[in-house]
This record gives structure tokens, sequence and C-alpha cells, in this order.
């Protein structure tokens, strides 16, 4: 195997053909250059047994040989390549077994196109002639040059409609590498990348597809089931696909299979497992493993709201693979919206999202999985340690069948490669803000998505932290994985290897390298950018972007497609699969929360001491015959007992503000949380459940303590309607403490912000005390009592009132007509019986409400 000699910069390398060489600016690289025009990770040079060749990793200047862009080309000796710019890039010679001074390759007379990445794989076109190549990018002539900060006026050509593209140079089509392909007609399979391995199908014979290795074709991946799905030949020779009951389910063109049914599959059609795809080729199975190595580009999204405002206007921009994008613009340019757009959160109106030239709307249900998201806020409960939280995450997002072992392999390969694992004990709380950061990605690395989004990561970090964060996120597209990251940040902009700029209104004004985007702009720093968006917010800079010669060079291949077309998918047109039965999601989302709240002694010293104040001011109002009927035949003076029933008011009025008080913060706070895990296959009521499952076991043992408090030193009747009086009693305490912590969820569910929850806690406590039918006369009201049954501590009292029988106790309303009594209060057996039924109905209205509230923060092609 021959060595090769590289000459470059007046510097030389022998290169070994025993292993791959990887040339770019990364100072760890084995082939380090300082210049701006060469990627971070260029290209890597290796022996694939019959010669050495030289391969690009979509780079963001190209590598070019002769004059023209090359994605892959075989060196030998004498070989000149070119790196990021065809006439004066960087120039790479080659020689055989010792250096050699190369021999001169003629250059070409005129500049060619560069394209955006080299996602397109193709010959670039001539540069048009109304721009020169200039040393770090491309000069404008004066008349694209934008507003000037001193003395420029708007020229009226400025306005016009954009150039169109000029097609004077036939392209050159070379071989399409992973992805890459065009797209599919419609009902064709996607376009796909390499085929990882053909795997032959015998008549009547099953191959069985998963993660164990009993299976036919075994699949290394912890998003697969071990017994997924199985292949089958039919004699009539067809194929058929049955779903083995798999957790993550099997998908077919994107749409997910019943559990544990059967489809036959036509020869267009494509079968996702994991990561995995397969498809019928000439009576073979062909399977492509998404490594990771994935394009991703959006066509024309357009947003619109509610009374016909466009909030997002005709974006459309290419991602080469293993690259990093930063989205930097001014308040008000639609970042948020945009991201929501490519995510799949908020589909577009109009246009569509394609992963590796694969529909990400029509097929959210499988590509979803593929997909991470890191939004602005931390996605993780910051009560937990590092490695506690990432192990729950683990618990809901990996199939149900995954073993122990399984999940701890993964969580201490994500913690070793962000370099968490001196972190993992110590509590989310206790890490940086850079930190904490790692820790969000981590958990969105579990699953191994090609493509991670994150919202202002570096938001609130300081210039260290910043620099940290970016580096963090150049390695992982180097490591092979797509980042795009919309920050406020631009002191890191030139580890990117592409920069899209949003202006006011929600349009580009500006996709390319960032090294080039301030000549661009005519400006010296970003502030006179932004500050020249804020002046001129009615100027045009989406035209003057696409009449650009920029536009050209980087973004045209991908605005030359048809016109757009709506592309909104309505959510009960996706079906996704949940990677666990119900009652799984259940027991680990229960489990995580108690961990939670174990983990806060504050909260915990809060729940107790709460209950036990509100007991003990019951206790100081003074009261001589308990909440009993005075008996004159005892020797009582009194003939009614007036403090029975404010007693019984403020245990109740407590209750329900203790009740409130444990749930009112408790979706609002982990509101991020729950978008991030509902996109990725979270029960909805699952979640909801665990919520009251667990706060419904607080509320009675708080009940218990203010009824043991409260009715300690008071006389109680002697007998009950159906219980003992002190279990009917405390049965009412504990069901309007429930109905009152379902209330504090829908307050939870219903705010914006957390700041917001303790008004509405206070107006909610001071409502139900004036409801209770004890301060004055409800019943016999029209209207006034019809809403009074809405509210849960007029039936909590009416359930005590007919245990103690309070329409004799208490003085009557009306002196002069004494048997015109309050009829929920009747010592009844069978209305002590409604009106406590009657709390259970309000609390499962409250929890159909929040069920219908947490909608709203969902994935909209998820809601159902």
């Amino acid at each position: 195997m021959p060595e090769l000699v590289l000459e470059l910069n007046g510097r030389t390398w022998t290169l070994d053909p025993s292993r791959p060489y990887t040339l770019g600016r990364d100072p760890q690289g084995d082939i380090a250059l300082d210049d701006a025009r060469v990627s971070w990770r260029h290209a890597t040079i290796s022996f694939n047994g019959r010669s050495w060749v030289l391969e690009d990793h979509g780079s963001t200047n190209g590598t070019f040989v002769q004059g023209q862009r090359v994605q892959q080309w075989e060196l030998g000796p004498g070989s000149v390549v070119n790196l990021g710019n065809a006439n004066d890039g960087p120039r790479l010679t080659t020689g055989a077994a010792a250096p050699q001074q190369a021999q001169q390759q003629p250059q070409p007379q005129q500049a060619y196109q560069q394209q955006a990445g080299g996602w397109a794989q193709q010959a670039p076109q001539q540069a048009p002639p109304q721009q020169q190549p200039q040393q770090g990018g491309w000069q404008q002539q004066q008349h694209q040059q934008p507003p000037q900060q001193q003395g420029w006026q708007q020229p009226q050509h400025q306005q016009q409609a954009p150039v169109p593209q000029q097609h004077a140079q036939p392209q050159v089509p070379q071989q399409q590498g992973p992805g890459q392909g065009a797209g599919r007609p419609e009902g064709g399979p996607p376009a796909q990348g390499s085929p990882t391995t053909f795997h032959q199908l015998a008549l009547g014979r099953k191959m069985r597809i998963g993660r164990a290795l009993e299976n036919e074709l075994v699949v290394s991946d912890l998003q697969v089931s071990r017994l997924h799905a199985e292949f089958t030949a039919t004699p009539d020779g067809r194929f058929e696909i049955r779903d083995l009951g798999s957790h993550n389910g099997t998908y077919i063109n994107g749409q997910p299979m019943a559990k544990s049914s059967t489809a036959l599959l036509g020869p267009n059609d494509v079968v996702g497992v994991g990561h995995s795809t397969f498809r019928l080729v000439g009576g073979q199975l062909e399977e492509v493993v998404d490594t990771g190595e994935v394009s991703f580009s959006a066509r024309h999204l357009t947003v619109t709201v509610d009374g016909g405002k466009q909030i997002l206007k005709d974006v459309s921009f290419g991602v080469p693979e293993k690259s990093l994008v930063a989205v930097i613009g001014p308040s008000g340019s639609g970042k948020s919206t945009l991201l929501k757009a490519l995510t799949g959160y908020r589909p577009a109106n109009q246009g569509e999202v394609l992963y590796d030239n694969r529909n990400l709307y029509k097929q959210f249900a499988e590509l979803r999985q593929r997909i991470g998201l890191v939004p602005q806020d931390d996605i993780l409960h910051k009560e937990l340690t590092v490695q506690k939280a990432l192990r729950y995450a683990a618990k809901l997002r990996f199939p149900g069948d995954t073993a122990e072992a399984e999940r701890e392999a993964r969580i201490d390969e994500v913690l070793g490669e962000l370099k968490l694992d001196i972190h993992k004990e110590k509590k989310v709380t206790a890490l940086s803000g850079g930190q904490r950061k790692r820790v969000s990605v981590a958990l969105e690395l579990l699953t191994k998505p090609s493509l991670i989004f994150l919202d202002e990561p570096t938001s609130g970090l300081d210039p260290g932290m910043d620099r940290d964060v970016m580096q963090l996120l150049r390695g992982l597209a180097d490591d092979g994985r797509t980042v795009l990251v919309v920050t406020h940040s631009v002191a890191e902009l030139a580890i990117c290897d592409k920069l899209l700029v949003m202006a006011p209104g929600g349009s580009v004004a500006y996709f390319g390298p960032p090294e080039e985007a301030l000549n661009f702009f005519g400006y010296d720093t970003w502030a006179d950018v932004f500050s020249a968006f804020e002046n001129y917010r009615d100027y045009d800079w989406s035209g003057r972007w696409r009449g650009s010669q920029h536009y050209r060079m980087y973004a045209a291949d991908i605005d030359a497609v048809a016109p757009p077309q709506p592309a909104y998918i309505q959510p009960q047109q996706v079906r996704t699969q949940k990677q666990q039965t119900w009652g799984s999601q259940l027991w680990t989302l229960v489990r995580r929360y108690v961990s939670v709240i174990a983990s806060d002694p504050g909260f915990i010293g809060l729940m107790v001491v709460l209950p036990v104040v509100l007991g003990v001011v019951s206790v100081v109002i003074p009261s001589d015959y308990g909440l009993v009927k005075p008996d004159p035949t005892k020797g009582d003076k009194d003939t009614y007992n007036s403090s029975a029933g404010m007693i019984m008011m403020i245990l109740v009025v407590g209750m329900c503000f203790s009740g409130a008080a444990n749930s009112v913060r408790e979706l609002i706070k982990e509101r991020v949380i729950y978008e991030r895990e509902r996109a990725v296959g979270l029960s909805r009521s699952a979640y909801l459940m665990s919520k009251v499952i667990v706060l419904g076991v607080i509320t009675a043992f708080q009940g218990v303590i203010i009824c043991a408090i409260g009715f300690s030193v008071r006389e109680l009747p002697e007998e009950g309607l159906l219980l003992p009086p002190a279990a009917e009693l405390c049965l009412a305490i504990i069901a309007i403490g429930f109905t009152s912590m379902m209330f504090g969820l829908v307050i939870s569910a219903l705010v914006k912000t957390a700041e917001k929850t303790m008004p509405l806690l206070v107006m909610f406590a001071i409502v139900q005390l004036v409801f209770t039918g004890t301060l004055f006369q409800i019943y016999g009201k029209l209207g006034l009592e019809q809403l009074a049954w809405l509210m849960p501590s007029r039936w909590a009292l009416a359930a005590a009132g007919s245990t103690l029988d309070l329409s004799h106790v208490m003085t009557p309303w009306d002196l002069s007509d004494k048997d015109n009594l309050d009829p929920l209060w009747e010592a009844s057996a069978g209305q002590w019986t409604i009106n406590m039924l009657a709390m259970v109905v309000i609390a499962l209205a409250c929890g159909f409400a929040v069920q219908r509230l947490l909608r709203r923060h969902e994935p909209e092609v998820m809601r159902n």
C-alpha cells in the first residue's frame, strides 16, 4: 500500500494508508489549516484499497479541481486541489513515496459559483459577471449595497422584483452522496442514502427484525424493540410486513402501522424501523441506516395568523449534512416561529420541510424520533441529579423492553461524550448555566438524533460559557449531526458553517457563510446591521437578498422549485406511537414526580406546616358546644350553636387553599418539559394522572392532619349517617381538598407565567369562602343558588352540614320560618352521598378541562 505525500502552504505530510486523515481548520485535526475559507472539518483523505481518495464533507466553500467543485477525487502523483476557492484557495499538491514538486495545473480563467455546502452535489455554474472574487468572499457592486449609516437614501431599483436566476452554464451532475438524491414524484419512494446492506428473502420464509440476537436481522438500535417486526415473502410473489407489538412502532411511508397488524408492501413502499429504512429492490430487502449524515431544507415556509397577517414570509434555505447553522435576527423577525415550523411543532401554512428529501410534516410520526430540540428553558427537573434526570428520560423515551443495563450504557456514553461524567452525581441546580445546557443536550442525544435544534442556548450566559456552548455545538456537527441554533449572540458565529439572518417581518435577509455576512450588508458590526433593520423596517430586505449574487450562490438551488403548496397537516391525520404502555409511562412518571418532591425539603416542609397551621386556626375559634346542638335538658343555656358553622367554614376554606396551593404551580413550571416529552411520545393522560395521583395522596394526607387537629378538641355527634361522624367529616374535608387541587391544575394549565398563579389562588380561596353557605343565605335565591352549585366549597360544607345537621344546629336565617331549611344540609345518608358525588363531578370536569388546556402546549400535528 503506497504512502502519499502532501504539500500545502509550504508544509509536507507523509500519509500512512492504514488510517484516514482529517483536513480543516480544527487544530485537533491531522492536517490543520488557518484559513477562513476552509471549513472546520473540510475533508478527509483515505486509502480505499485501490487508490487515495479525498472526500469533501459538505464544506461551506467547497473543494475544487481544475476550477470545478468536486465531492470526491482520486489523488495521484501531481494532483492539484484548491480548498475554499477555485482560484486562490489553499493549494494542495500530492506526490508518491517522497516529497516531489507537483506539476503546475492550468487554472481556469473564470470563477465558478459555490454551492450551499455542496448539498446539491453538482458542478457549479459560472459566477455572474457583475461579481468578482475577492479575498474572503464576493464583493458586490455598488448598486447592490445595503443602506449605509450616513446619508443613505433608498434607491428605487432596489425595491423591484428579484433578479431571476440565469442558466448560462450547463451543469455537470456528479455522483450523489447519502441522502442527496432528488425529490421523488408524489407516491414514489423517498430519496434514500446509499444502501447499507442487502438481505435475501426466501419464498415462504419469515425474516424477523429486532434488537435481540435471535432475530434473522439484528438492528442495534435502542429505538427498536427486541422483537420488532417480520417480513414474509408470500407464495404469490408478494411481500408483507407484520408488526410484532413494537414499542416505537413500524412505519410504512412515514405512517405508523397498528400494533400487531399486517400490511402488504408495494415496490414503492418504504418501511421504517428505528433509524433504519427498508424497501424491496428486485426481490431483495434493501436496508439504509440513518447515521446522522442527512441534508435538511426548508422551502417557501409561510406562516399566517388570525387576521391574515404573515409572521413568516416565504423562507427557503438548505442545510448540508454535518453542518452548524446559526439563525439570528432582531425581535419580531420570526425566529421562534421559524423554529416551530422547522421542527413540526407549528407547521407552516404553506411550504414544506424536507428531512433528507422526506416531507417532515407528512411523515412526522416517524421522523420526530430523529429530531432533537433543546428549548431556551432547561428541559429537566433541576431538583434531580444529572444521572437520575437522564435515567427517567431514558425510561420514557426508550422501548419498554429495554434492559436497565442497556439504558445505563447509553447514559454513560452520552455523559462521556459531553464531558459530564464528573458531574453526574450533582443536582442540576448545582451546575453552572453552561453545564445545565450540556445536560439538556445530553437528554436529547440519548436517542441519537440526526438533526438537533437549539433555541437560545447561550441566553443569560457569560462570554466564556457562550463560547463553550458554541464549541460544543461545533463538535456535535463534526461528529456527524446537523445542528441549527437560534441565537442572539454574535460573538461565535465564525465557527458556524452557515448563517441565516432574519429581517423584521419574518423574511430572509441573508443566508450563506458567516464571514461574508457583514460585507454583504455593508457594515462593520452586527450592532450596525440590527440598527439598520430597526431604522429601515419598511425596506425590502428580502427582495435585496433575492436580487443579490449571494442568493444565487447559496440559495437559488433551493428556491428554484415548484411554487409553494399548502402543506398544513390536520392534527387528526398524524397518529403517533407511544414507546411504552400507558401503565408503564404512568409508573415512571409517578416515580419521577415523587423523586422530585423528595429532593425538595422546602416543599415537603411547606406541605406539612400548612395543614398544621390551618388546623390550629380552627381550634382557636371559641365554642362552648363543639360541633353539636345545645341540649337544654343538660343545662345548656343556648338553643343554637352558631360556632359550629364558623368552625366548619374555616376547615373547608383552609383545605380549599391548601389543596389548590399544592398544584397551582405544578404544570406551569414543567410546561417546557411537557412540551418536549409530549413531542417524543408521552401520553397526555398518563402525565396528568401522575400529577393527580401524587398530589391527591399529598392532599389526603393534609386533610387528615387538619381534621386530626381541628376535631381533637371538639365534641362531635354520637352517630353519623353512614360512617362514624369523624370519618364522614374527614372524607368531606379530603374531597374538598382534592377538588381544589384539580382547580389548581386548571389554573396552572391556564396561565402563561408562574407569577400569575398566586393572585388567582387568592381569588379562588376568597370566592370559595363567600359561597360556603354559612356567611349568608344562599338557598332559595334565584341565580345565586345556581351559581353556588359550581363551587366545591358549597358542596363540601353541605356534606359536613348533613353529618352535623347544621340546619338545626345553627341559628336559622329566618327565625319566623324555622322550617325554611337549606335542602343541601338535610341530615340524610342520601343527601350526604349527593353532596360528595357533586365534588367528584366537579373534580372530573376540572380534569377534562386540564386535558383540553394541555393540548395548547403540544405540537399541532399531535393534538388529538
